[in-house]
């Protein structure tokens, strides 16, 4: 007797270690030209990601929410392998610290915006720019629940 069930192996990565790992029906990615689903049996490929909210359903049809940097996801045939600059569940983001470093970045980009920035100190806009960017994604991720 075979088994028809079909199904992939997930597994989000971020430098801090393993964010997510099971077998589920369904990914959804924030791939850098739009999302990107991926089901059982999809061909391989190679993709980068977008700062955005990965979702997962599960085998019992719910919804698993992330929130995502910019990395790579890589398909082979029934495994999606998620490798992350910085990947949260959406249950586990800490809100205030989203919040603050939201706030952070908006003062630093203001600084920039505004040439005032302290002398001695350097500011990346580019770094800045992302900080606000993965901030945002984080506290929209968190509220989609």
């Amino acid at each position: 007797m075979t088994d028809d069930r079909h199904f992939l192996r997930l597994e989000v990565v971020s430098p801090d270690g393993p964010v997510f790992a099971g077998d589920v029906a369904m990914v959804v990615v924030p791939a850098l030209r739009g999302e990107l689903g991926i089901l059982p049996r999809h061909a391989p490929l190679v993709a980068q990601l977008a700062i955005g909210e990965l979702r997962v359903k599960t085998l019992d049809d719910t919804w698993i929410r992330l929130a995502v940097a910019e990395g790579f996801v890589k398909v082979q045939f029934d495994k999606v392998i998620v490798l992350a600059d910085a990947a949260e569940l959406a249950g586990e983001i800490d809100v205030a610290r989203a919040e603050s470093a939201l706030q952070r970045a908006k003062e630093r980009l203001a600084l920039i915006r505004d040439g005032k920035v302290p002398a001695g100190e350097e500011i990346d806009p580019y770094r800045e720019t992302m900080a606000l960017r993965r901030a945002k994604n984080r506290l929209a991720v968190v509220k989609k629940g």
